[in-house]
């Protein structure tokens, strides 16, 4: 099901602070991934999707499944950075984002990231469920 960016991106507004960064004063490589991480949940928060309600009454979880990282620039230390989140393809049981973390309109960071909808106690692919699914056609 091919999705529309509009609905369907998100941006969130990150501070680089001290703990963010390495020897050299730059944002350490695997923060990049939590950034993503917390706009990927900030877009399913807007679209009114709980987590943890999920994990209890739906018994689902989300998982990355790949993620396919290109680092272009550094980040530094009171950096306030811009990720942006678009679905680029949702299938019956995961969604491919793509991610972009920027700063000062210069492209820093990019990412195609595949999260993977699982069962919460066998852990194993199972699909989306109808709480989410609605939510995203609703989206559009």
């Amino acid at each position: 099901m091919p999705l529309d960016a509009p609905e369907r991106a998100e941006m969130l507004r990150i501070r680089v602070y001290y703990e963010d960064t390495d020897a050299g004063g730059v944002v350490y490589y695997a923060n990049y991934l939590k950034y993503f991480e917390r706009a990927r949940t900030e877009w399913l928060r807007r679209l009114g999707v709980n987590q943890s309600q999920l994990a209890e009454t739906e018994r689902r979880l989300f998982v990355v499944k790949s993620v396919e990282i290109q680092y272009r620039r550094p980040a530094k230390l009171d950096d306030e950075l811009i990720i942006h989140t678009d679905v680029t393809r949702m299938k019956r049981a995961s969604i491919q984002f793509e991610q972009r973390a920027v700063c000062r309109d210069e492209l820093l960071c990019e990412a195609s990231v595949t999260v993977c909808c699982v069962d919460a106690d066998s852990f194993r692919p199972i699909e989306l469920g109808p709480t989410v699914t609605t939510l995203l056609r609703n989206a559009d």
